[in-house]
């Protein structure tokens, strides 16, 4: 295909979830000349609002749900109409009767709860060194992600606490989880921030746990996972927004099927839903927001190792809160922050275990958040009247591989144990709490990696495209970084493709293709860095 007779766009951009949006917005703002192609009917794609019960006017984040990876600059730099909110509760872990409540502005009462669990302070007091020190690595780490990439020895420099490095980066969080503390409670809370998303373990030697955990504790340099007012629709409605009013013209129902480059300039071949037509159209620049097995595909290069999910995700919406087995603990304080089910250290353990030789976990570990709690304005003011509220599950160590054979059999046993799970820990049944919808039926919906993928594209189901990656650039043994210039051998298709390099991380073996989704360097959650550092490459290349 002869793709040198000129570009029709600056710069087209695949794919319309956020991160394909800050790209957009960031380039439109910049004077680009830009087309998005999102293959859905509306723009978003995980990070979207839904009403997704017949006649019920509750506003959920039906795939991803809480902020803290989004950086104040994107949000600041494009104008955004889009804020979040703290949650005050950290965390609540029933244990039999009792529990453990983490109270992010009361540390008296956390530490009474510290001390109500473990009999002693002692493990109050290595949460409280171990936050710290946590708290020191994302101040430290977190303004790099939308800085060029640095290369490891330069942010082990940043960092500058050989103690910390070591715990985060050199060796499996395990070590330190069981140095730091004693009680197996409260291992397991701080272990499940290394587990969302990511089917691994304590001591697993490959270290993604690790990579997992720092993503989760460097979000806003605090660490804080807040909930976006609105649901997360209203971010990426404010960024489709921002980009359509800065000139960027979005096109939906448009599927990419292709992209040539001679390096210079692309041709990007699209279905157009609406006319049932095929669509070519040119640019200097492709920024691909989707994943790097997507990428691969579209370029005609081999594809990478697929990627396996390995998470439930259920949405629910109550009619009230249901009371709890400790009764030391109001449940308006419990299911405000992170409620955790079945995620003692030893639980965490023995499920992925179970469901890494091919079964589901016994006792499923889950996590639940009840965002109305914290944010009201998602349900009708007629629905908040009457004490409803909605409910979000997220099921760890629930791997695509256990869903191959049976997809909606093994979908359902999965989810009545995980209930099971959180039934045990409530001292009213669930279902007498649940909200019905229009035509009679319960208001609950559960998500499978293999329905992650059909529905939204994520690859394998994984909500991060890929294992998350270390936060810097290796180097080459002469010393000289990887990948020094974004975009790297143009035409060779034969490479790599989906091995984000460059000095921004989103380079790959075409000059003028570039990832901007989760599967480039620093990819990972709500924070459109990828689209942020796409662009910035894009504009740099342009100088």
């Amino acid at each position: 295909m002869d793709v040198s007779s000129g570009a029709q766009h600056d710069a087209v951009i695949v794919g319309g979830g956020h991160n394909g949006l800050v790209a957009a917005a960031y380039l439109a703002r910049a004077g680009r000349s830009v087309l998005l192609l999102e293959r859905l009917p509306a723009t978003g794609g995980a990070a979207v609002s839904t009403r997704a019960f017949t006649g019920v006017d509750a506003r959920l984040s039906r795939y991803s749900y809480l902020v803290s990876l989004l950086p104040r600059k994107i949000v600041d730099d494009l104008d955004l109409r889009f804020a979040v909110r703290r949650r005050r509760i950290s965390s609540y872990t029933p244990h039999g009767d009792s529990g453990l409540l983490v109270d992010a502005e009361d540390t008296a009462r956390t530490r009474e709860q510290f001390a109500r669990l473990t009999g002693s302070e002692r493990d109050f007091d290595a949460w409280q060194r171990f936050y710290a020190m946590t708290g020191h690595v994302a101040r430290q780490v977190f303004p790099t992600l939308t800085e060029p990439l640095p290369t490891r020895a330069e942010l082990e420099r940043r960092v500058g606490d050989p103690a910390a490095w070591e715990a985060l980066f050199e060796r499996p969080l395990g070590e330190t989880v069981e140095a730091a503390f004693t009680d197996d409670v409260v291992r397991g809370v701080v272990l499940t921030d290394a587990l969302i998303g990511t089917f691994s373990h304590a001591h697993d030697p490959s270290l993604r746990q690790n990579r997992c955990f720092l993503y989760h504790v460097i979000g806003g340099g605090t660490g804080d996972w807040d909930v976006p007012i609105g649901g997360m629709g209203a971010f990426t409605d404010a960024l489709a927004a921002t980009a359509r009013a800065a000139g960027a013209r979005i096109v939906t129902g448009a599927e990419v099927t292709g992209i040539a480059t001679d390096g210079k300039v692309a041709e990007v071949t699209y279905e157009d839903a609406g006319s049932g037509r095929t669509c070519t159209v040119a640019a200097r620049d492709v920024l691909v927001n989707a994943s790097p097995d997507a990428l691969a595909g579209l370029l005609g290069a081999a594809r990478p190792p697929r990627p396996e999910g390995a998470q439930l995700k259920v949405n629910m919406l109550l009619r009230r809160l249901p009371r709890l087995r400790d009764r030391a603990v109001d449940p308006r304080d419990a299911f405000a922050g992170t409620f955790h089910v079945a995620e003692g250290y030893g639980q965490l353990q023995t499920a992925y275990e179970q469901a890494a030789a091919g079964r589901v976990p016994d006792a499923p570990p889950s996590e639940i958040y009840c965002h109305s709690l914290t944010d009201p304005s998602i349900l009708s003011p007629e629905l908040a009247a009457t004490g409803a509220h909605t409910l979000t599950l997220f099921g760890l160590h629930a791997p695509a591989r256990l869903f191959a054979a049976d997809p909606e059999g093994t979908k359902r046993e999965l989810l009545a144990a995980t209930l099971a799970q959180l039934d045990a820990v409530l001292a009213e049944p669930l279902a007498d709490c649940l909200a019905t919808d229009a035509d009679g039926r319960p208001c609950l919906e559960a998500k499978s990696p293999l329905d992650l993928e059909r529905e939204v594209g994520l690859p394998g189901g994984h909500i991060f495209h890929r294992d998350l990656s270390w936060p810097y650039a290796d180097e080459e043994p002469d010393g000289q970084r990887a990948g020094a210039a974004d975009g790297g051998r143009y035409g060779d298709i034969g490479a790599d493709v989906t091995q984000a390099t460059g000095r921004w991380g989103v380079g790959t073996g075409c000059a003028n293709v570039f990832l901007c989704g989760a599967g480039a360097v620093r990819g990972g959650g709500v924070s459109g860095v990828p689209g942020h550092n796409a662009a910035r490459a894009v504009l740099e290349k342009a100088r």
